[in-house]
């Protein structure tokens, strides 16, 4: 099986595992953020809500792409995969994923909402380091990209201050508009919404859900992606599906056109354009050594690092250079259809892949979501929620973590959810409103996350390396 025997294999399928259990853990730990609003509202029972929010993250996964996905892959330097023994590499694997389950457990067990993402982050950062320190001579940090890891930190610090904001002024919004006070009240125990409310209510449960597969699910087939990558890299460095010498004639046609833009408008600054070319070209002379060493796993990752490469020095080419140079490159559709194809060797997840997330996802939706409800519903506000705080929290939620997805960053939706839950709870009666306890107890987690798992996770990968 992927040209793997033996002790791979095993090891293979024990990493798989672990992956299913990350992102069942995940589910039933991060469910309750999407349910709690339908439960203690009596919108839906408990197990019809649990049902439904674990199909929309079912399909959320599936239907959601691979960027975010993509982007948990570029955190480590993926030389690192290459440069140290498989086993290592698993070793690396194994650490990060035992440190995010036992965190993520920890916290679910206190009922304290805490992020997964920032619990993942933490987790790959730690191996990273480790990865540094282990090396002989002077320490060199290159194996993280710190750039990504700050685009991914800002994007998990500005997402729960913009929830607590947007939902306030949703909340603000809908006083305004809305002049019925039973939106505003408690429930009462046992009795179901207006169908109108009820019908609110169930939608921003469903849109929480599915945005929560299409952003969270994908942080798990990163890591899928990761561990087939430093398993069995011959195999999936490359997509095994798309062929190498159709990738040569869109590198031609990306290389005539880039070299033929106005030498002029780019300020007589040609290095993007070189470095293109000459990546382009390492390509084409590699895509013939692939067919005389098959079997050599570091002549498909130079290509996978060219094509990385290719995109990024564009991409600069767009940002960077001027207005006219901008234009002409994204108004190019024959450039853009070929970067496009390119990019399909190297940011791809196989179908199976997509299936095992997709299910462990749905399925841990439907378990164990009970002990943060209680938090989400009860310990927040020193009130329970009413209609309209459930409903505008979650509203915001939803559009919060499907922007992010769209932009290919991760998110936390316990985070992001919470927070609008605080922001809800604060529109109605003012600061008091909030239970100081379980306000410190949430800050603390998600000032702890961070520290904890970095440590923990090194640790273990020194641990592991040493075992393995």
């Amino acid at each position: 099986m992927f040209g793997l025997e033996g002790t791979l294999l095993i090891l293979l399928v024990v990493c798989l595992v672990a992956v299913f259990a990350f992102e069942f853990i995940n589910g039933f730990h991060d469910t309750a953020n999407a349910v709690a609003t339908v439960i203690y509202t009596n919108s839906l029972k408990p197990m019809h809500a649990v049902i439904l929010s674990g199909t929309f993250n079912f399909i959320g996964v599936m239907t959601g792409g691979i960027g975010v996905a993509m982007g948990i892959l570029e955190i480590l330097n993926m030389n690192i995969l290459f440069e140290q023994q498989t086993m290592h590499s698993i070793a690396m694997v194994l650490a990060l994923l035992l440190t995010a389950i036992i965190w993520n457990l920890g916290t679910w067990y206190y009922g304290i909402p805490c992020s997964s993402s920032h619990t993942l982050i933490g987790s790959i950062v730690g191996v990273g380091l480790m990865y540094c320190l282990l090396q002989p001579g002077d320490l060199d940090f290159s194996a993280i990209k710190w750039k990504k890891v700050t685009d991914i930190g800002l994007s998990l610090l500005i997402s729960p201050v913009m929830g607590f904001a947007l939902t306030v002024l949703v909340m603000f919004i809908i006083k305004k508009v809305i002049k019925q006070k039973k939106v505003f009240q408690e429930p009462e125990a046992a009795e179901p919404p207006p169908i109108g409310i009820r019908a609110t209510l169930i939608g921003t449960c469903t849109a929480v859900s599915y945005a929560h597969g299409s952003n969270d699910g994908q942080k798990g087939l990163g890591l899928v992606m990761m561990l087939l990558i430093a398993i069995a890299p011959n195999y999936f460095t490359l997509n095994p599906n798309l062929s190498l010498s159709e990738l040569n004639s869109k590198l031609i046609t990306i290389d005539q056109i880039v070299t033929g833009l106005d030498k002029q408008q780019l300020n007589h600054d040609t290095s993007s354009i070189q470095k293109i070319h000459t990546n382009i070209v390492e390509i084409q002379e590699k895509i013939i050594a692939v067919n005389s060493f098959p079997q050599d796993s570091k002549i498909k990752y130079t290509i996978r690092k060219d094509i990385v490469t290719i995109k990024k020095e564009i991409k600069h080419l767009e940002e960077v250079d001027t207005p006219l140079t901008r234009l002409e490159i994204a108004k190019n559709e024959n450039l853009q259809q070929n970067i496009k194809s390119i990019s399909e060797y190297v940011e791809y997840a196989p179908n199976w892949a997509l299936l095992l997330i997709s299910v462990a996802l749905g399925i841990g939706t439907m378990v164990g979501w009970k002990r943060i409800v209680v938090t989400i519903g009860e310990k927040i506000g020193k009130q329970h929620l009413s209609y309209a705080q459930g409903a505008s929290a979650e509203l915001v939620a939803a559009t919060t973590i499907l922007i992010a997805s769209a932009t290919k960053l991760p998110v936390s939706t316990t985070q992001v959810l919470s927070s609008g839950i605080a922001g809800a709870m604060v529109a109605q009666r003012g600061i008091k409103n909030l239970q100081a306890k379980t306000i410190k107890s949430m800050a603390l987690a998600w000032v702890l996350t961070l520290p904890v798992t970095i440590i923990m996770s090194g640790f273990l990968f020194w641990l592991l390396r040493i075992i393995l």
